[in-house]
């Protein structure tokens, strides 16, 4: 994922969840994934996917159950 592309999607997580602190980071050695942070919090990855010439995303994220507290 290039830069242009990451800024895209974390505007568009922004706008979605309502929540400017999120932050979308190219991850180290990879092209086809990025790290998606609330603050300096990890929450996830999302995906790049390119099926028959469309591109999706698929943003995946654990939920650790000593979090549902």
């Amino acid at each position: 994922m290039n830069k242009s592309e990451i800024q895209r999607i974390e505007k568009y997580l922004r706008e979605k969840f309502q929540l400017p602190s999120i932050i979308v980071r190219q991850r180290p050695q990879k092209d086809d994934s990025a790290e998606v942070h609330i603050g300096e919090e990890f929450i996830g990855v999302i995906f790049r996917d390119v099926d028959e010439g469309e591109v999706s995303y698929d943003f995946n994220m654990a939920i650790l159950e000593i979090d549902l507290e």
